[in-house]
């Protein structure tokens, strides 16, 4: 079976979707709806992406994003992987639940990225399942439109810039009933840009066709897993030696946490780090998050990145 090309390079921009197996419904209740949500905004938290459009339908999903660090595989492998375990484990399913892998549409930002926007608001429209964007409440629309407070995640500043005000976005999206679809222009299936754009992506592509990941990083550094690991001692009233030996049990479990959060390691690397099993940093991640510990959890998390 053929895998679609990713392409990742700093400051790219993508239309993401993701459909059911067998185009079964993959959001069976309102519970299902808030979790990937939950999901979404921990996966662009992480990543640093900027999220300027969503729309959760019933058997496929929208997003359109933007990765400054060029993250985009490792975000969604996450995103998708964990919401099909919870999908599996809340509805006693096993197996696939998205249709093989998500399709992402690289996007020439100047060009196509308020189509876009309004594209994803008029979804619900288009399929009948609303008279008009206001009224499906699991799209961004809402909130991009002022009708209701905006999750802490989305890109709302970043969207405005190109409005104005709240008002200039909604209109904006009703006048485009009646326009053509952006994917008449679209290329290869996963191009949608200018000339001069598919040009500049062109060489992004090696002949083997594996995607090239540019070196250039246009984005501040993260915190280093060093720099975390300070901070935490310091926040602990400890040595490094006793977060990296486990014996500070408390500031040991708020590390694995924060080298996932903030740092952006991997699973494997931080249990490799603390010489543990990949299977207990899971487990620590889910019992910090779900306390009472998880604001704490944040503030020091906001404590690692001023340090930076």
């Amino acid at each position: 079976m053929s895998r679609p090309l990713r392409i990742e390079y700093p400051g790219a921009c993508y239309h993401l979707t993701a459909r059911g197996d067998g185009k079964d419904n993959i959001f069976l209740d309102d519970s299902d709806r808030n979790c990937f949500l939950e999901l979404l905004g921990q996966e662009i938290e992480q990543q640093q992406w900027i999220c300027y459009a969503y729309c959760l339908m019933d058997n496929h999903y929208h997003l359109l994003v933007e990765t400054p660090e060029g993250s985009l595989v490792k975000g969604m492998r996450r995103l998708n992987g964990s919401y099909t375990q919870g999908f599996n484990h809340r509805h006693g399913y096993v197996g696939h639940v998205f249709q093989g892998r998500y399709k992402s549409i690289v996007v020439e930002k100047d060009a196509y990225l308020l189509e876009l926007v309004r594209y994803i608001a008029l979804n619900p429209v288009r399929a009948g399942m609303v008279e008009a964007p206001e009224a499906y409440i699991w799209s961004s629309y809402r909130s991009s439109a002022g009708l209701v407070a905006s999750p802490p995640w989305m890109a709302l500043q970043q969207l405005m810039k190109y409005f104005g005000d709240e008002k200039s976005y909604a209109r904006f999206v009703l006048d485009g009933m009646n326009t053509a679809s952006p994917w008449d222009e679209l290329h290869g299936q996963i191009w949608l840009g200018r000339e001069a754009f598919l040009e500049q992506m062109q060489r992004q592509v090696p002949v083997d066709g594996v995607a090239n990941i540019p070196k250039v990083q246009l984005q501040p550094a993260r915190p280093t897993a060093d720099g975390v690991l300070g901070t935490v001692a310091g926040y602990f009233s400890c040595d490094v030696e006793s977060v990296l030996s486990r014996s500070h049990r408390k500031a040991y479990a708020f590390s694995v946490v924060l080298l996932r959060r903030v740092v952006n390691l991997s699973v494997g690397d931080v249990a490799a780090l603390f010489g543990i099993s990949v299977s207990r940093v899971s487990q620590i991640q889910r019992e910090l998050l779900g306390s009472h510990h998880a604001n704490e959890v944040a503030e020091l998390a906001e404590k690692c990145r001023l340090k930076n």
